[in-house]
């Protein structure tokens, strides 16, 4: 049996991190990945980047095809320089399998049915996590359903596309695939439309979204999935109404859910909740000595950064320092990619509401930030609350190009305790879209 300092299951964006560390230092490191188009994990290979790269060439007006040559291209190229920054250590090793845990330390690789044994001292659990699919007649052994991984793959553009889920991931598929120009029909459980943002916003992002061709069923109860010649029919009931849809493909796009399955965590100390996530504390320890889990696989928000976080986490303790924990991460936007991209942190004006916090509104329309015209897209709104007894940021909701670049700057003003005066006086370059804060803010 061969052993390893550190044995990493997953080639996701912190563990794969932690191994580049850990192997440059010069402790024996080996990332178990069962898919060699997984290299470097979700995020380059099937999540945010290759989604991004499609979403902008969407948006200038690239062929689908076109399009999907550039990102196959982009992560292609990512995808082999993650590989070798492990590989290439000398200390460092990538093998191909699919890991089972025999003990807490010992671990069972299968490779095309060549197994091996393998034992490590530090076991990092980095799996990550696979789409859900709902339990729908028909859903599941339909030919044309497609998850969000798969929907990365397509190689035609489909003319007409059901989307189940109005969720974050439903809706920047919703947009990326009508900017290419598919006929697009999302399906949604929920009778409100991006129920956890103000209503100002989703009314607004609920407009645009459907001037931009994209039918919206809300409140519905799917019956059936039915497979026919070239497409797929989709029985709904909306409102006590009974109707019919047909598409080229139906995309599944409600929700992710840690990737355990097969793991044999049945044979460790390592406890796992209802929902399957891996049970951590602060500093990311399971019930088993020695065993971390990093990533989606431990549940909490599904972001690439806050794999990063996790490593970083992870490697103060191994450092001796303990200083970083999860209790630090009391800050994280996010950004959804639509068109304008919608970005938020902290709180919202109806999380402050329901918490009974008092609040100054700031609140002003991109159409009157000259950069979003330059953009020739000035739809949508800056929303800013701040506590007017210390001046400090509360939270922010950014519905405006480039949003995604702002909400960083304003959560470094808030983890900073700054005043938000401070944003509001600050010179800027011009014209940009963090200038709009200057107006944002009077």
């Amino acid at each position: 049996m061969e052993h390893y300092q550190n044995i990493i299951v997953g080639f996701g964006k912190g563990g794969k991190t932690l191994a580049k560390t850990l192997a440059s230092r010069g402790e024996s490191v080996l990332v178990i990945e069962k898919s060699k188009r997984m290299y470097g994990g979700t995020c380059i290979n099937i999540g945010c980047i290759p989604s991004k790269s499609m979403i902008l060439n969407g948006e200038k007006g690239t062929s689908f095809s076109e399009g999907v040559a550039i990102k196959e291209n982009l992560t292609g190229k990512l995808r082999n320089k993650n590989y070798h920054m492990i590989a290439d250590e000398p200390t460092g090793t990538v093998l191909d399998g699919t890991a089972r845990f025999v003990s807490n330390h010992v671990l069972e690789v299968d490779n095309n049915g060549e197994t091996q044994q393998l034992e490590g001292k530090r076991i990092f659990i980095n799996t990550g996590a696979t789409p859900i699919i709902l339990p729908i007649k028909g859903l599941a052994d339909s030919r044309y359903l497609i998850d969000s991984t798969q929907a990365m793959d397509l190689e035609n553009l489909p003319q007409t596309l059901v989307i189940i889920g109005a969720g974050y991931i439903g809706l920047e598929f919703a947009s990326m695939f009508a900017n290419y120009g598919s006929k697009v029909i999302v399906l949604d459980a929920k009778e409100k439309f991006l129920v956890r943002e103000d209503d100002d916003i989703s009314e607004m992002i609920f407009s645009d979204l459907t001037a931009q061709g994209i039918e919206f069923h809300l409140g519905v109860t799917i019956d059936e999935v039915k497979d026919q010649a070239n497409q797929v029919e989709v029985s709904f009931t909306e409102k006590g109404v009974s109707q019919k849809v047909t598409a080229d493909n139906i995309l599944a796009a409600t929700g992710r859910k840690p990737n355990i399955l097969g793991l044999g965590l049945e044979n460790t100390d390592v406890k796992v909740t209802d929902r399957g996530e891996i049970v951590v504390g602060d500093y990311l320890r399971t019930a088993a000595e020695n065993v971390w889990a990093i990533g989606d696989v431990k549940g909490g928000p599904q972001f690439t950064y806050v794999s990063l976080d996790d490593y970083r986490i992870i490697l103060d303790q191994l450092d001796g320092k303990n200083t970083r924990s999860t209790k630090d991460r009391t800050l994280v936007p996010y950004s959804v990619f639509i068109t304008p991209p919608l970005s938020n942190v902290g709180l919202t004006e109806k999380t402050a509401q329901a918490k009974g916090i008092e609040y100054k509104l700031f609140k002003f329309m991109s159409a009157g930030v000259p950069k979003a015209n330059v953009l020739e897209d000035p739809k949508g709104m800056f929303k800013i609350l701040v506590d007017p007894q210390t001046e400090q940021i509360l939270g922010a909701t950014i519905y405006a190009e480039e949003s995604h670049e702002v909400i960083n700057l304003i959560t470094l003003a808030m983890k900073g305790g700054l005043p938000y005066t401070l944003l509001r006086d600050q010179i800027y370059t011009h014209p940009t879209m963090s200038e709009a804060l200057n107006d944002v803010l009077k």
